[in-house]
């Protein structure tokens, strides 16, 4: 039997799908719609929000939606009136998928963002990003929705579509810093050599002096690792941690010296006691962060107390630039052995604490100032070492 010929507007279409033009099908048999979505979210994941949405249908990948002529936004709003005040877009781009943040929808200007955007699925998008990506902050309240819209001039009908129905309420609370995760080398001297970043440490506190180090840093808008030990927190860390929250407020980080400052070197249940009660010694006062960084008492160390150390989720630190400013060598003693021992990746070992430190607190103004002038940028040892800070 031979095979019947189409005829009229039926064959037209056939002959439209052989020759590769699904759209003009689309358009010949109905509007062309924004898809649906299936479900969204929008939550705070430490410093960073996480938007989730998945569609009704696959859409193969970002470069697909833009040949669809389809858009896939977050929309942030206003918590009265409910007035849109921008919208952060998955687009397209020659350097891959990109988020784009729009300060007012259909403003002829944007920026692309930084952040994060990957495919859990073929239906769906998962976007990270700072608050201030979107023109939001810490402790602000705003409203959401995700949209999807059609873009396609032949759209008459469902150009758009929301989801949830209703704006979703959010509240922003300030990140807190819980703890960082220890990787790569279990015993460190330095960090990497490959940008001029040094890290100041301290160790011995909390201490009477150590305020004064705090403000120094904090005048000077720089940051540093403190290694304290456990049993002098509740004396000298203020009232209900108030020194240590201010050091992780400042940006600085707190390492984890024993608890007494015995030598530890031996390892074993001595040691693990001594760390893990000035650990928590440090949570407590803190409100939750727990330490990936140990520093060894008199720097003592073995095989067996790094092992032991990194089973506790921390790394032994070690210096390689030492004023030995315990001593009292003088203050241009302090300044000149750091300033002239600098070098990229380096991590010092002075103190704020176990003694007078009035030498070592006058010399950091002028440390600082000379190795910045220097082209040095300050950074915690967690920073140094490239470590996952965690928040929540």
């Amino acid at each position: 039997m031979g095979r019947r010929r189409l005829a009229g507007p039926i064959a037209a279409a056939a002959a439209m799908v052989v020759l590769g033009a699904p759209a003009a099908v689309a358009g010949a048999l109905g509007p062309a719609r924004a898809p649906k979505i299936g479900s969204t979210s929008l939550r705070q994941a430490g410093r960073h929000l996480v938007w989730s949405a998945s569609l009704d249908r696959p859409f193969g990948s970002f470069k697909a939606l833009k040949r669809k002529h389809w858009k896939l936004c977050l929309l942030i709003e206003r918590t009265h009136g409910g007035a849109v005040k921008g919208e952060l877009c998955a687009a397209y781009t020659r350097q891959g998928p990109r988020l784009r943040y729009t300060a007012t929808p259909h403003h002829p200007h944007f920026k692309t963002v930084s952040g994060t955007i990957s495919r859990p699925n073929d239906r769906g998008l998962k976007a990270v990003f700072r608050p201030s990506s979107a023109g939001l902050s810490y402790q602000s309240v705003f409203r959401w929705q995700t949209q999807t819209a059609s873009t396609s001039p032949k759209c008459a009908q469902q150009c758009t579509v929301r989801q949830p129905t209703k704006p979703t309420r959010v509240f922003l609370h300030v990140p807190q810093l819980v703890g960082c995760v220890a990787t790569g080398t279990k015993f460190v001297f330095h960090g990497p050599s490959n940008k001029k970043r040094i890290a100041l440490a301290f160790d011995d506190g909390p201490w009477y002096d150590t305020p004064q180090f705090l403000h120094v840093l904090e005048t000077k808008h720089a940051v540093a690792t403190f290694f304290q030990i456990g049993n002098q927190i509740s004396t000298y860390g203020g009232k209900n941690g108030s020194l240590e929250k201010r050091m992780l407020r400042d940006g600085d980080m707190i390492g984890d010296h024993t608890w007494s400052h015995p030598n530890v070197s031996a390892g074993g249940s001595f040691a693990r006691t001594q760390i893990s009660e000035a650990a928590n010694a440090i949570k407590k006062a803190t409100g939750g962060f727990y330490p990936c960084l140990f520093r060894a008492p008199y720097g003592a160390t073995s095989p067996a107390l790094i092992s032991l150390v990194r089973q506790m989720g921390m790394t032994t630190i070690q210096w390689d630039i030492d004023p030995r400013d315990w001593s009292l060598p003088g203050t241009q003693a302090i300044y000149s052995n750091v300033v002239n021992n600098a070098h990229p990746g380096a991590i010092t070992e002075m103190h704020d604490g176990g003694g007078p430190r009035y030498e070592t607190v006058a010399a950091l103004p002028r440390i600082i100032d000379t190795l910045r002038a220097r082209g040095y940028h300050f950074v915690t040892v967690a920073q140094l070492l490239g470590y996952r800070l965690i928040y929540k």
